[in-house]
C-alpha cells in the first residue's frame, strides 16, 4: 500500500546559537556558546558552528566549553526570544503542511503530499531562510 504522506524531519540546527547570530551582528562569524555563565556549573546548550570548530558541543560541560574557547561568546539561554521566533518558523511550517508534529523548539516532523518530500523541503528551507533571515526588533 502506497504512504499517504512523506514526512520531514525539520531541525534549526545551531538554533539558539543562531537567533543570537542574527540579532547581533557583532556575534557574527565569532564563537558563540550559549548556557549557563562561565563561571557556572552546568552545560553548553547549543554553540555556533564557529564555536565547533574548538570541539564544543551541546551538554558539554561549560566549564570544558571555557577551556577550549576561552574567547568565545557566552551568553545566558534567552527562552522568550527563542519562542518568539520558533513560532514564527512554525508558522512557516503550517504553510506547507496541515500535519506538524513538533518535538522540542526546533524540531517538528511535517507531513506532506507523498513524492513531495524534497522539493516541500526546500522551499521550506528557502522561506524559513528569507523569513528569518531579516532581524526583528529586540525582546
Amino acid at each position: 500500500m502506497p504512504s499517504t504522506h512523506d514526512i520531514l524531519l525539520c531541525d534549526l540546527d545551531a538554533f539558539f546559537a543562531s537567533v543570537e547570530q542574527r540579532d547581533h551582528p557583532e556575534y557574527h562569524g565569532k564563537p558563540v556558546i550559549v548556557g549557563v555563565r562561565p563561571d557556572e556549573r552546568g552545560v553548553v546548550a547549543t554553540c555556533s558552528y564557529e564555536a565547533r570548530r574548538y570541539g564544543i558541543r551541546s551538554a558539554m560541560p561549560m566549564s570544558r566549553a571555557v577551556r577550549l574557547c576561552p574567547d568565545a561568546v557566552f551568553l545566558p539561554v534567552d527562552l522568550a526570544r527563542y519562542r518568539q521566533v520558533s513560532a514564527h518558523v512554525f508558522a512557516v511550517y503550517a504553510r506547507f503542511a496541515a500535519q506538524i508534529e513538533p518535538v522540542s523548539i526546533d524540531e517538528a516532523y511535517i507531513a506532506v503530499p507523498p513524492g513531495k518530500g524534497v522539493e516541500t523541503a526546500r522551499e521550506i528551507r528557502e522561506e524559513v531562510r528569507r523569513e528569518l533571515r531579516r532581524s526583528f526588533p529586540p525582546a
